[in-house]
């Protein structure tokens, strides 16, 4: 007796992790390390990485790439820790007219996941990142801490970034917490460090670089550390275990909202 052939079944839904790109190599590379870490993290989630420019594949070639393997459904996850430019206008623009250049009728639907900061999983990747450096407990040490930003002309960018070092300095028990710029705002990372010295019950200075892949911003950041003479300066986040639980939440939250902000 011959049994019918098993129906073939639809991929599941997709993670497209969508980053800016940079002419440095250290930003692919850890972008790279990033989505393998999400693979890790997820068996079985099909997960491309898209870029805005610089590298490849371009956020258009890894779409055509997921829909020519059968998925109908992707959620695309912004590489971005504030909400500004590239994810209101930028990502939402390249994600349509990459959508829209592919094939009809079969064209995947594509969801945009929240931007991932701010987020107190930052703030524990942040202190990884310190203890990594060497820094030990902040009520013990009497650390002030600079958390250096890239910089960002959007004023709801900037703002979230100032609530998030407000929220740090009240629950880590840090002396005192101020935010630098590498870009667009100050104050610069050295101005930042040398103030906070100047203050009353600061023994050190540490900085964080609320950044995810090193790149030239992100050099200005150590740049700035270095020249001021700070204490403890921390890697940049890169593939911390807070980030990737972080893509993976983002993840969720858009693939089980109702298709349609950005379907096809």
């Amino acid at each position: 007796m011959r049994h019918p052939r098993p129906a073939l079944t639809a991929p599941s839904t997709a993670l497209l992790l969508v980053a800016h790109g940079s002419r440095d190599a250290r930003h692919a590379a850890t972008t790279t390390a990033l989505c393998e870490a999400v693979r890790r993290n997820r068996p079985g989630l099909r997960v491309e990485v898209g870029y805005l420019e610089f590298d490849t594949p371009r956020v258009g070639e890894a779409l055509e790439r997921l829909d020519g393997e059968g998925f109908r459904d992707v959620v695309a996850v912004p590489l971005l820790l504030s909400s500004a430019f590239h994810a209101r206008t930028d990502i939402p623009r390249t994600l349509r007219e990459a959508t829209a250049r592919l094939p009809r009728p079969a064209r995947v639907h594509v969801r945009q996941a929240d931007v991932l900061g701010p987020d107190p999983l930052l703030l524990t990747a942040l202190e990884r990142r310190l203890t990594e450096a060497g820094l030990g407990s902040p009520a013990a040490s009497g650390t002030g801490m600079v958390l250096t930003a890239a910089g960002s002309s959007d004023a709801r960018a900037v703002a979230s970034i100032e609530a998030l070092a407000e929220r740090w300095r009240r629950d880590a028990g840090w002396a005192a917490v101020r935010t630098a710029y590498a870009s667009a705002d100050l104050p610069r990372t050295a101005d930042a460090v040398r103030e906070l010295r100047a203050e009353p019950g600061v023994r050190r200075v540490a900085v964080a670089p609320y950044v995810i892949a090193p790149g030239r911003l992100p050099d200005r950041i150590v740049a700035g550390a270095r020249e001021a003479r700070a204490d403890v300066l921390a890697p940049v986040l890169g593939a911390a275990p807070e980030l990737v639980r972080l893509l993976l939440r983002r993840f969720d939250a858009a693939a089980a909202a109702p298709p349609g902000s950005l379907a096809a």
